[in-house]
Parts: C-alpha cells; sequence; structure tokens
C-alpha cells in the first residue's frame, strides 16, 4: 500500500477491537472520524494519550466524530491495559482500540516506518470525513504525545470550512474570523456573509465565523 494522500478514500477493513468486531466503513456510519495508532500497550505516553482522548470524548461526540484507536497488541492485553489507563487517568475508555497483531491495518494506513521502528507502530493520525474520505493526517514519532485540543481543533475548520467558502487563518480558534476564499467576488459577499466583512487586501477578505 503506497502513502494515504488527503482526498483518498480511508481503506475499509474488518478487526477486532476492545469493543468487538467492527467493519470500519460501517461502523462509521454518516459520522467523521479519527483513528490513531499508539505504538504499544503498557506504554507511559500511550497511557496519557488514551486517557485524555477518553475525557474528551464528549466533545468529539459534539462534533459527530467517532473516535478509534489501534495498536499491534493483542485483544486480551488492550482489555487489561485499558483497567490501567482508567485507573491512573481518572476516566472511563469509551472507544475501541483496534488489535492488529497481523499488522493488516497498519500495513493498509503506512502507520509502521521501519526507519524508526520496524515493529511498532508511529503516532499516526487520520481525520476522515463523512464522505469516508481523508481530511488530515498527522504522523508524530514514539517520544512526543499528540495535543488533542489541535486535533478538536482542526476539525472544527474542516467542518467550517466543507460547508462554508471559507478558510480558517494561523491560529484560528472556534469563534474567531475567518479568510473568505478568493473564488468568491467582492459582489457575492453581502449575500453570502450578511455580517459584514473587512478587506485588508483584495485577496484577503476577513469576515466573522459564519455558523454562529
Amino acid at each position: 500500500m503506497g502513502t494515504l494522500r488527503l482526498g483518498d478514500t480511508a481503506p475499509d477493513f474488518k478487526a477486532e477491537t476492545s469493543m468487538g468486531t467492527i467493519q470500519f466503513h460501517e461502523w462509521l456510519g454518516d459520522s467523521w472520524g479519527v483513528l490513531f495508532s499508539h505504538p504499544a500497550d503498557f506504554t507511559p505516553v500511550c497511557t496519557t494519550e488514551l486517557g485524555t482522548v477518553a475525557n474528551y470524548y464528549p466533545e468529539f461526540e459534539k462534533r459527530n466524530t467517532k473516535v478509534i484507536a489501534l495498536s499491534v497488541d493483542g485483544l486480551q492485553s488492550h482489555l487489561e491495559w485499558i483497567k490501567d489507563i482508567n485507573e491512573t487517568q481518572n476516566t472511563t475508555v469509551n472507544f475501541p482500540i483496534i488489535a492488529d497483531e497481523n499488522r493488516e491495518v497498519a500495513m493498509l494506513y503506512d502507520m509502521i516506518h521501519p526507519n524508526a521502528s520496524e515493529k511498532f507502530t508511529v503516532r499516526s493520525v487520520f481525520v476522515i470525513g463523512s464522505d469516508k474520505k481523508i481530511k488530515l493526517t498527522l504522523t508524530y514519532p514514539a517520544s512526543t504525545g499528540r495535543n488533542f485540543e489541535e486535533l478538536l481543533r482542526v476539525i472544527d475548520s474542516l467542518q467550517l470550512t466543507a460547508n462554508y467558502s471559507v478558510a480558517t487563518p494561523a491560529n484560528w480558534k472556534h469563534g474567531g474570523d475567518v479568510v473568505i476564499v478568493p473564488a468568491i467576488p467582492d459582489s457575492d459577499i453581502p449575500s453570502k456573509f450578511p455580517k459584514g466583512h473587512t478587506p485588508i487586501k483584495p485577496y484577503l477578505r476577513m469576515t466573522p465565523q459564519p455558523n454562529l
């Protein structure tokens, strides 16, 4: 499998998880999805990451987004490890963890980078739209835990820009002003953006977030 790129259809698969067998596309349904891998069970950074996702789960639900984790450890290992995550992170893991012992999903999504580790997955993130297309990818090394507030921020941006002719500027957060895309002529702005806009340059026109 080659590298997956933005706009590609996320590969479908059947897998055992800590919450039963799933068919990925069927499990996603009409939701957005986040598929993220971690190098191994019973490791410190991964424990904090999965605990953080569990604590943030209501925020993903608000965004109609399902989350699913993966490592190349087995199902029994996952189930035992979840007990540790719940205990140490003061949470309840309420999303599935894929048991990818044969590395089928890891290979499908190019999660094993041999020059980093021949055995373990890197910290991959795939954000998948309701159309099953890959909208965003992130890759972190094993030594660096991910920022899940940033993940929520980019989901906000992806969902906003999928529905409106806008883009989000640097460091944008939900509620901030957005950029009107250059393809919209000035003459169309009043009807499309009734909250008004601020022209800074002909190509840089700001408007309040349109879906608030």
